[in-house]
């Protein structure tokens, strides 16, 4: 897509770092060194749109990064959230939250990613919704039978049956529980099928274009150009092999 505007760096072998997150505590050596080493006329390291990937529209909306950054796991379970939600005739603010709650799971990180969600979409959703995407990561480890939810059983399998979550977890579901929006993030929880579990029906990120027209405060500039507090992490799913 947009492939008519002029490729970066045109002419060099373009290197790409990877990011610490992703490889620390691996067993994949640290490449800094050997790339730094190659440095030349001809090799750099990588900077701006990066041929391997889907070429983002220059104003990218939320929608866009569904189509063209988000793996193919986090869209099916995001939209099948959400569709389950709008089909029960639940509120577009809960259908929103459904939509957004593992979103920094897409192309950002995947630990603490219902804080980074929440940071990531605060500047353009309702209150309430931004609420329900950092909560939910807490509460889905506590079981509520008043209204139905359960431990998910394939947290065992992803963490073991012995598992006990930190404290910072505990101490914020028990803040969520006594808030008024704790049903909103709840909910979340129960609409979030989890992927041993799920059988995701075919849903197209077109279905919820009105629905994100009326909660989601598009920036004109496109989603990482603008000057919000989070602007910066849209810019780094857009060019996510960034050296710097």
């Amino acid at each position: 897509m947009q492939n008519d505007r002029p490729w970066p760096q045109s002419g060099c072998e373009r290197m790409i770092l990877p990011s610490p997150i992703g490889r620390i505590g691996t067993n994949t050596p640290d490449p800094e060194g050997e790339l730094v080493a190659k440095m030349d006329d001809t090799h750099v390291f990588m900077m701006g749109d990066n041929p391997a990937l889907p070429r983002m529209p220059e104003k990218p909306t939320l929608l866009d990064f569904y189509r063209y950054r988000f793996g193919d796991i986090t869209v099916r379970h995001l939209l099948g959230a959400a569709k389950r939600a709008f089909d029960d005739g639940r509120s577009e603010t809960l259908v929103m939250a459904c939509l957004l709650h593992d979103i920094s799971n897409g192309c950002l990180l995947r630990p603490d990613h219902g804080y980074w969600g929440a940071q990531l979409v605060a500047p353009y959703v309702d209150a309430e919704v931004a609420w329900a995407v950092k909560y939910h990561q807490s509460l889905r480890y506590f079981a509520d039978p008043d209204v139905g939810y359960q431990y998910p059983k394939s947290y065992d399998r992803f963490f073991g049956p012995d598992y006990q979550v930190p404290a910072y977890i505990r101490r914020d579901a028990e803040y969520a529980k006594g808030h008024k929006w704790y049903m909103t993030a709840r909910l979340v929880t129960m609409y979030d099928i989890y992927f041993f579990d799920d059988v995701a029906q075919e849903v197209s990120p077109d279905f919820f274009e009105d629905l994100v027209a009326r909660n989601f405060r598009q920036p004109p500039e496109g989603l990482g150009h603008d000057d919000s507090a989070s602007s910066h992490m849209w810019r780094t799913m857009i060019w996510p092999n960034n050296f710097l």
